[in-house]
């Protein structure tokens, strides 16, 4: 019999984008993903803020960062996503921002 080639499988895990909120756990991001969707009755368009608790084992992702998450195995009592890929660095550090937000205040 010839062997058949089988393409290779898509991965079946859920993946979601969202913003990084806070990296001050060691290798943890908390990121918060905004879903959009029209109202069952109005039709109006909602849009709805979940936090996801994700392991970073390189601690690479900052504040403000756009990244995509994985689902993975529980890691712990809250962690069920995994750092996939950072899609889009901040433009600025938080720290950064809020030390010309002070000095603009001064004035």
């Amino acid at each position: 019999m010839a062997e058949s080639t089988q393409p290779a499988k898509a991965s079946r895990r859920k993946e979601v984008v969202g913003v990084v909120t806070s990296n001050r756990m060691t290798k943890t991001i908390v990121v918060k993903v905004t879903r959009t969707r029209a109202h069952g009755f109005y039709g109006r368009v909602v849009s709805k803020d979940k936090k996801f608790y994700a392991h970073d084992e390189q601690n690479s992702a900052r504040i403000g960062d756009f990244v995509r998450l994985e689902e993975t195995r529980p890691l712990s009592r809250l962690k069920r996503w995994r750092l996939k890929e950072i899609i889009r660095k901040a433009a600025l550090a938080p720290e950064a921002l809020a030390n010309v937000d002070a000095t603009e205040a001064a004035r």
